[in-house]
């Protein structure tokens, strides 16, 4: 053997192998039996394949390159060159154990040796029988063990249904041989002159292309029948394969010769291009086209590309028209068609998020912890259009973020004050110089996903301009039942809306169109107490004016009572704003201390606020005019919240005629009429002689007459005032009042109850006096709000009086 010319696996024929065996090409019946006859040595050395199995009769090569291996090769080669093989259970294993190895495995002999190049061992290996491992003897220097040999049930010569079976594997191993182009033609001639049924099942079975674990199957089968009908299903299913993959090569074969048509006649196309003094763009196009098929768009989309995309192809990339094809092309990519962001369903952690950006609003937060909760239950769900209305400063816009962040969305926001043109919204005909596609569609791209959380900041701000009027616009954007189809004039398509959530933001409802007001759910964003501002300012907005600034908590210090004293004395507003500039200013007072390198109290005084801010700026003395008669507090609702405003009155010798100053509206004066005239029907009632209203002229006058004032809630103050003149009866102290008369002194119910609570909390105000109607709104207020606070439900004018004036008459009163 060692005289032998080395030569490579490659290079060893079938028939070298069936030579070295000393056999006749093929095995038959008789060897076969022969075989099986052979007595089985009691011990055998075990040598584990990783990646084949071997069955009986049939002769294999194997590359041996562990030590173990090659040390058992060349002990058994130097002997009986008998071995016991078995398949791994795990082929990465490289020293395989008992519990790595399988059981059942084949008898072997060694035919041959060789020695590789590349320092490996091959060796010629024939199968003999079947056996089965019962005890590992030894497991160095490799294994050996006790085994028995495994019987083989063969069915009878006569028996039809296995030799129908047996044909049936001949035929169908032919067919595959025909089909397959990586098998050799001559395995068909050694299929048809195999006579031994159980070595055609086992040859066919050893060359199955299928992994190892179901070839050990198979060779564990001791039912020649059984192991028949198996190995018929395995190439059943490699016939189906095999058939498959011809289809669709052949169908491959059709697509390249339609894309060589396509590359002769684009080649053809480049040279007239280049002759007509154009340049070829093929491989920006065939950049978008693959682009253009790993999009997840409908149908009707993708044809509307294929066709667009056609047409830039079509063009010179000299003229004009190319590079705006090109633009919406890619506009059309880069849209996320079909794209959506996953839902994060935990409400209690969305409530915690809510929670931790923003301190109460609870309203809010309940309207959307609600939409969670249906969209978790429903899963699929048209997103609400929610309009946050209030005044600035009150977290609107940041609570928008804080949305799409417990939704786990992207976050979007367009700033709609000012806009007056309708193709800011609709996007313009692509035709145009210049031309874009309108904010929305932008902002969808910039965002990636079709499921944003939306702010359309200040939707009250919408202007009509000369070029169409954009609140007519956003109608389709905010109407659910036409969102899902949005048309942007650029993009020529119509966009799927109806899963962005879209959170509109207001100051005012006045200005909102009514039909654009009507495909919102208004929610209003009331302003704070006293108490909710320095919560605020304590867990918000003193650590972000810190992180600003560059200093730390250990730097500067502001208790609860300094914030109040800054909130009641710098800051008069419903949101805050103002108390954020306020702080920063304290801030900086800090970090110019400790830039300076100077002392300072890092814990905040009455007397650092002083030093910092100045003089209080807001004195809120509202009863420096009970000693005279016909001043009135009253409430008000203003863009910016609530306010308390005076209302007074002061008559003069004249002939009876009625003044009123204080850049007054239409329904204040109007309002001022009503009283007087109240006053002067039931003037007897009142203890008035009707003689009067003809000596004297009365002068009305709202102070801060530069501010302009109006609406239907100055109605009693008014009548109120009136009286107090009239009668020289003093107002009771820390009373405001709201609310309009008829002219038969019935008392109205008013809007913007909390906002003018919390305006009247604001000014230490103790007593007000309303609408019995307006009970509701007050029972829908939080009750610490109220805290403090003493409510008079009216229904007629007289109970206002008995309830606002004091019999006694004010000091030095006028005798009428």
């Amino acid at each position: 053997m060692s005289k032998t010319k080395l030569k490579t696996i490659d290079s060893l024929s079938f028939q070298e192998l069936q030579d070295e065996a000393d056999l006749i090409p093929l095995l038959s019946a008789e060897d076969e039996d022969a075989m099986e006859k052979e007595e089985l040595p009691e011990i055998l050395p075990i040598l584990p394949l990783r990646n084949t199995v071997l069955f009986p009769g049939v002769v294999i090569p194997i590359t041996a390159g562990r030590d173990k291996s090659i040390k058992l090769i060349k002990d058994t080669n130097n002997g009986n060159k008998t071995i016991g093989v078995v398949s791994q259970k795990d082929e990465s294993k490289e020293d395989p154990s008992i519990d790595d190895i399988n059981t059942t495995g084949t008898v072997a002999r060694i035919l041959r040796v060789l020695k590789m190049p590349d320092g490996n061992t091959t060796v010629v290996i024939q199968g003999k029988k079947r056996f089965k491992v019962n005890e590992i003897i030894t497991k160095e220097p490799y294994l050996t063990a006790k085994v028995n040999s495994v019987k083989e049930a063969k069915p009878a010569k006569e028996n039809e249904e296995f030799n129908e079976i047996i044909n049936s594997i001949r035929e169908l191993s032919l067919e595959i041989i025909k089909e397959s182009p990586n098998i050799p033609s001559e395995a068909a001639f050694a299929i048809k002159n195999i006579e031994s049924n159980s070595f055609l099942i086992n040859f066919i079975s050893s060359n199955l292309n299928i992994d190892v674990a179901e070839k050990q199957k198979l060779l564990e089968i001791n039912d020649l029948k059984d192991r028949a009908l198996e190995t018929l299903k395995y190439m059943n299913i490699e016939r189906q394969k095999l058939s498959l993959r011809n289809d669709i090569q052949s169908k491959v074969q059709s697509d390249i010769n339609q894309q060589q048509r396509e590359y002769f006649l684009n080649q053809q196309l480049k040279t007239i291009q280049e002759e007509l003094g154009g340049t070829s763009s093929e491989a920006e196009i065939e950049e978008m086209r693959t682009r253009g098929k790993s999009k997840k768009w409908n149908e009707d989309v993708a044809k509307h590309f294929k066709k667009e995309l056609s047409k830039l192809q079509r063009m010179n990339p000299q003229v004009a028209e190319y590079s705006i094809q090109r633009n919406y092309l890619e506009l059309v990519l880069d849209l996320p068609w079909e794209e959506f962001s996953k839902d994060k369903f935990d409400l209690k952690r969305a409530k915690k998020i809510l929670d931790r950006d923003h301190y109460g609003l609870d309203d809010v937060k309940k309207r959307i912890i609600e939409y969670l909760a249906v969209l978790k239950l429903r899963n699929d769900m048209k997103s609400p259009i929610l309009c946050l209305y209030g005044p600035p400063g009150v977290g609107k816009t940041s609570l928008g973020k804080s949305i799409a962040e417990a939704l786990g969305r992207e976050y979007v926001r367009i700033s709609l004050g000012g806009l007056r043109d309708e193709a800011e919204i609709r996007g313009h005909r692509k035709t145009y110089i210049g031309a874009m596609p309108g904010r929305i569609i932008q902002s969808l791209k910039k965002a990636g996903t079709s499921n944003p959380v939306f702010v359309l900041d200040e939707i009250d701000k919408l202007s009509v301009g000369g070029q169409g009027d954009p609140s007519s616009a956003m109608l389709e954007v905010l109407d659910p039942e036409q969102n899902s189809a949005f048309y942007d004039n650029f993009l020529e398509l119509g966009y799927d809306l109806s899963k962005v959530m879209f959170i509109a933001t207001s100051n005012s409802l006045a200005p909102i169109q009514p039909a654009l007001r009507d495909r919102m759910e208004i929610i209003n964003v009331s302003g704070y107490t006293i108490e909710e501002k320095v919560e605020i300012a304590k867990k918000h907005l003193l650590p972000k004016q810190l992180v600003e600034h560059g200093l730390t908590k250990k730097d500067l210090s502001i208790g609860k009572p300094q914030l109040e004293k800054i909130v009641e004395g710098y800051t008069r507003e419903s949101g805050v704003r103002g108390l954020e500039k306020q702080i920063a200013k304290m801030v900086r007072y800090a970090a110019m201390k400790i830039a300076m390198e100077e002392e300072y109290d890092k814990k905040v005084t009455n007397e650092v606020v002083l030093e910092a801010l100045g003089p209080a700026k807001l004195q809120r003395n509202k009863y420096e005019n009970n000693d005279v008669a016909g001043v009135v507090t009253g409430l008000a609702w203003t863009r910016v919240g609530g306010d308390i405003l005076f209302i007074e009155s002061i008559l003069s010798k004249g002939k009876g005629n009625l003044t009123m100053t204080g850049n007054l509206g239409k329904v204040m004066k109007e309002s001022a009429t009503i009283a007087l005239e109240f006053i002067k029907s039931n003037a007897k009632k009142l203890g008035l002689d009707p003689e009067v209203f003809e000596k004297y002229n009365i002068h009305i006058h709202v102070p801060e007459g530069a501010t302009p004032k109006d609406g239907p809630s100055a109605g009693i103050t008014m009548l109120t005032s009136l009286v107090s003149l009239f009668t020289q009866r003093k107002v009771k102290k820390s009373i405001a009042m709201t609310g309009e008369i008829t002219l038969r002194g019935k008392v109205l119910p008013v809007g913007g109850i909390k906002e003018k609570i919390l305006a009247a909390k604001r000014a230490k105000i103790k007593e007000i006096l309303l609408c019995e109607d307006n009970k509701r709104d007050i029972e829908e207020i939080k009750p610490e709000y109220l805290k403090g606070l003493t409510f008079h439900y009216v229904k007629e004018m007289s109970d206002v009086l008995d309830l606002a004036l004091t019999k006694e008459k004010v000091k030095n009163a006028k005798k009428l």
